[in-house]
């Protein structure tokens, strides 16, 4: 019985697809939350292994930690959840999780996953010890949620046939598999949700010295030639995330086939970078006008998010998940209750001239 309404689910429910990205603000060329072609087409360029991958020392140390474990065991691997901005490598890791392993890795989104029958039929398609990567994880709903609860702890899935009074459930018994989850939002992650994840890694931007090797690395696999202060431009501007810094190489590249001898140096890549609007901090025309908008418009803040976005004709998501992280990051503004807060740093990168009559007033509980 139980394969025929396995064979049920398999006929009747689709797979869901994974190729559902979330794109905001499109025309950015360093928003690291667009997957353009590009990227899908330098595939080759990601690690493959563990003792591949440049940078998140720690999360490193971790995975070979939980990987070794689970081989000795002869298991599957515990359900983990990365977290963190977009571009950091969070897919990478659930592909290379699946080639330590020796395992398949079937790839949805969460948006994806419209009913219970797509997750049914992903389900049911799995083998002993394969990864389901849930891209996005925090955007599922929540009766799919219920449905993954058992499918995660217990192995095993419960479908409900038919309507009204006749209507009975069917338990049918899953094969042992890993789900890894990766997610820009956290907080939205439900509580049960994120219980039944084993191991959660938080990502963080990468370093310079990362950044650079990365890139170096990329560099060769092109078959591009560049010099250390051409790579150092490249890096220093990347926003310490790789996918945007292997885009910003790409275009570099581009820019020195067309405007160059096809090699990259620091004044090319200089050229090349100042042509695109990204200056030496990584920041593009959308970040200063949104630093602008609080330093010229409401005297250097406080300024709630929504009016930041209505200023510049952006989207209140694409500022608060795209634009603010990194500025945040590099200490050019402040949040608060009552808003955002331009820093002095903020001014000084624009060229502002900054005194005490900038600094943002804090209102008085009485007033």
């Amino acid at each position: 019985m139980d394969k025929k309404y396995l064979s049920v689910a398999k006929r009747h429910f689709s797979m869901a697809s994974a190729d559902i990205i979330i794109i905001m603000d499109k025309d950015r060329l360093i928003n690291p939350g667009i997957i353009s072609s590009d990227d899908r087409v330098d595939l080759a360029l990601r690690p493959k292994r563990l003792n591949e991958i440049i940078g998140q020392d720690q999360i490193r140390e971790n995975l070979s930690i939980l990987l070794t474990a689970a081989k000795q065991r002869n298991e599957p691997l515990d359900h983990v959840l990365f977290y963190g901005p977009p571009g950091l490598g969070k897919t990478t890791l659930a592909h290379v999780l699946a080639n330590e392993m020796g395992v398949s890795i079937k790839v949805t989104a969460g948006p994806a996953i419209e009913r219970a029958g797509d997750l049914a039929a992903i389900l049911s398609n799995l083998h002993e010890g394969d990864i389901l990567f849930i891209d996005e994880i925090h955007r599922l709903n929540r009766a799919i949620e219920e449905i993954l609860y058992p499918a995660m702890e217990d192995s095993v899935l419960d479908i409900m046939v038919g309507k009204g009074p006749s209507a009975r459930s069917i338990r049918l018994k899953l094969p042992r598999f890993t789900v890894i989850g990766a997610t820009t939002r956290l907080s939205l992650v439900s509580s049960p949700l994120r219980a039944r994840f084993g191991a959660v890694y938080r990502l963080d931007y990468y370093d310079q010295p990362a950044m650079e090797k990365i890139i170096e690395n990329a560099a060769v696999k092109m078959n591009v030639t560049v010099d250390d202060g051409g790579i150092k431009e490249i890096a220093v501007r990347s926003r310490g995330t790789p996918r945007i810094g292997l885009r910003l190489l790409r275009r570099v590249r581009d820019y020195a086939q067309v405007r160059a001898d096809g090699t990259i140096n620091e004044q090319v890549s200089r050229d090349a970078l100042e042509l695109m609007n990204i200056d030496v901090a990584g920041l593009d025309d959308v970040d200063r006008r949104v630093l602008l908008t609080i330093i010229e418009k409401y005297n250097g803040g406080p300024v709630g998010l929504s009016t930041i976005a209505a200023s510049i004709s952006e989207e209140t998501d694409t500022v608060m998940e795209v634009v603010e992280p990194y500025l945040l990051q590099l200490g050019f503004i402040d949040r608060t209750p009552q808003g955002r807060n331009a820093t002095r740093k903020a001014y000084e990168h624009l060229g502002i001239p900054y005194n005490d009559q900038n600094a943002p007033k804090q209102g008085s509980l009485f007033e």
